[in-house]
């Protein structure tokens, strides 16, 4: 009996071919939409661990550990086994490997980026009429977010990167860092003196460019979403103090200034504000810089506490994402500061007991309060059990170390199992753009 004739042949036919097409093929034809990129500087896999073990338990989930897909992240540079913040910072801004102490295209010494071009993505994707916007725990210069705006022979230049990133034309820009925008001697609204050697003013010069300027949690929080040009500078320099635990004890001062904005809230305000900037795509940054400075302090409870609201933030673009599905999340560190490491305390007569100072082999340990304080513990896993441990560091600097690059929401799946660091402009530039560069 016959039961299929020539045009059913051919109709099946282009259906067993459609269906069977690769997995790899179907994610070639890449959606474009906006990017999220939440870089947690300087945290280490080993990190996520230990803030795991605080916040949620050894077998719960932090916002982090959710997201979709995840590939081993390889941060060398052009001239070194590890990144330094600028110059991995760069790397992600142009998809090239440069050298150790680049920021941004360094003028003297220039190099185009992989898409072809002598700017960074976040220029091209405003020169190609998507918003853009920058957010630093840090100050205003800090290279995470800096190199996206600037460029510079040297990341010490504040005066001249400072500049650049007012004028750049960003949408939004949210940091710390005042004195590097006042004249020098020139008391800020945060109390404390400027120190920009060229006597100019650029809070002043920035309101002139058609930016609000806000200093407050409060004028953040109350922003509109019509809001246009935002300008939020949240403290006089960081907006923590980035010194050990002993330091900050002896100075009764907290790790993070109360009256600043977390970056999880300057997160949730920014994506309000782009959301509302109809049919138009955007490219934002966000820097948690605490994770990378309280380490180079071996500050223990300051880095974790920095990671903490970094998960934060992800959780609120991870929300946002899941009620705007054409947005990418990506979140990557380019170092790993420290290196951080767990170690368990089996003992049960040594749980109330301060802590050694070192490891046999002379690592540093810390403890809940630093340096001779009692065991870190743990929230209960699903046994009821509360794990004690401590924490050892392998330096103060800056390490290749093992990090995890994550990606949420559109063209998450795009991310490889084994990512370079140029593979976060590649990975950005075709979902922002559409163009798979090679």
């Amino acid at each position: 009996m016959k039961i299929f004739n020539r045009t059913s042949i051919i109709i099946l036919s282009t259906i067993f071919l459609i269906s069977g097409c690769s997995k790899e093929n179907v994610h070639n034809q890449a959606t474009t939409g906006s990017v999220i990129f939440i870089h947690p500087d300087g945290s280490g896999l080993n990190m996520w661990g230990a803030l795991r073990l605080l916040q949620v338990g050894p077998d719960g989930m932090l916002n982090w550990d959710k997201m979709e897909h995840m590939g081993a992240y390889r941060g060398h540079l052009s001239n070194s086994a590890n990144s330094s913040s600028n110059g991995g910072g760069t790397v992600h801004a142009y998809g090239v490997k440069t050298h150790y102490d680049a920021y941004g295209n360094n003028p003297e010494k220039p190099f185009k980026s992989l898409s072809g071009t002598d700017y960074s993505i976040m220029t091209e994707a405003k020169m190609q009429g998507k918003s853009i916007a920058i957010i630093n725990s840090g100050h205003i210069c800090e290279p995470g977010t800096g190199v996206y705006l600037s460029n510079s022979i040297n990341r010490a230049l504040e005066d001249t990167i400072a500049l650049q990133i007012i004028y750049s034309g960003a949408d939004i820009i949210f940091a710390g860092g005042e004195v590097m925008l006042l004249p020098e001697g020139e008391i800020g609204f945060h109390g404390e003196q400027g120190i920009r050697k060229d006597n100019r003013n650029l809070l002043k010069e920035a309101e002139k460019l058609g930016y609000k300027v806000i200093f407050t949690r409060a004028e953040l929080l109350a922003l509109p979403s019509e809001a246009n040009k935002i300008l939020g500078i949240f403290s006089g320099r960081d907006t923590f103090n980035d010194d050990d635990e002993e330091t900050l004890y002896a100075l009764g001062v907290p790790q993070y200034n109360q009256s600043a904005p977390t970056i999880a809230e300057m997160t949730a305000v920014a994506l309000r504000i782009l959301k509302a900037k109809k049919n138009r795509d955007f490219f934002i940054v966000i820097e948690e810089e605490g994770t990378d400075n309280f380490s180079n302090y071996n500050n223990a409870s300051g880095a974790l506490e920095a990671l903490r609201r970094a998960d934060e933030a992800i959780g609120i673009a991870m929300e946002f994402i899941d009620e705007n599905p054409n947005t990418l999340l990506i979140t990557a560190a380019d170092s790993d500061a420290g290196a951080m490491q767990v170690i368990g305390i089996r003992d049960e007569k040594k749980f109330n007991e301060s802590l050694s100072a070192t490891s046999t082999n002379g690592a540093p340990i810390d403890g809940v309060g630093g340096t001779g304080t009692l065991p870190f513990v743990a929230k209960s896993d699903r046994f009821g059990n509360k794990l004690r441990f401590r924490i050892a560091w392998a330096t103060n600097s800056d390490v290749m170390g093992a990090i995890l690059a994550k990606t949420y929401g559109l063209n998450s799946e795009l991310l490889p199992n084994n990512v370079d660091n140029t593979d976060i402009y590649r990975l950005t530039y075709k979902t922002l753009f559409g163009v798979d560069l090679k």
